[in-house]
């Protein structure tokens, strides 16, 4: 059995919302920890917006090493309606929360970005783990990683690390979700 971890960068008050502002946090602990997501990942489940933007740039990311190879070979379940893919990508089809469910149940899936679908995957309880890096930044507006679904969960602190700038690193576990089951879109 697999599981779904959503992976997100995160300002101090919620946002994930275009993370250009991470840039000036960058460090060696924050690469192992996303390495380190990596490693534990058999394929990427995205939304469309986060899709598109990774699909237009990891294939020509100048970044060299194994995270950029294994961003561009491993396999991507993407909720959209877009018939065609790229990038080892594939439509996710028939019903959402049950096809995802059977993904789930075959591989450890990984969600970077795509807030919609992470309101939906936390609605129908289909999160395993929350790995957010939170920035000591307050940025006022955008799309929010928690925002007003009707769900509810219950998690555990499974490990935490302040970094010396200020940045922590945290994983969470769901340990009981509320699924209310809401459509997607």
């Amino acid at each position: 059995m697999g599981k779904i971890v959503v992976a997100e960068f995160v300002s101090a008050d919620g946002i994930i919302e275009n993370p250009a502002w991470t840039v000036p946090f960058w460090s060696d602990d924050i690469a192992a920890y996303k390495s380190a997501e990596m490693d534990d990942t058999d394929a990427l489940l995205l939304g469309r917006v986060t899709y598109e933007g990774f699909a237009a740039a990891w294939p020509n990311h100048p970044e060299e090493g194994a995270y950029k190879d294994k961003m561009n070979s491993m396999p991507k379940h993407v909720a959209t309606a877009q018939p065609e893919l790229e990038w080892n990508a594939s439509r996710i089809e028939g019903d959402l929360a049950e096809t995802i469910g059977k993904l789930k149940a075959e591989q450890n899936l990984l969600v970077f970005g795509s807030g919609r679908l992470v309101d939906f995957l936390r609605a129908n309880g289909l999160v395993d783990e929350y790995r957010l890096v939170v920035y000591p930044v307050l940025l006022g507006q955008g799309q929010r990683l928690f925002n007003a679904v009707d769900a509810e969960a219950t998690m555990e602190l499974a490990e935490s690390k302040t970094l010396d700038n200020g940045v922590i690193l945290a994983t969470y576990r769901v340990t009981s979700p509320t699924v209310t089951r809401p459509s997607f879109g």
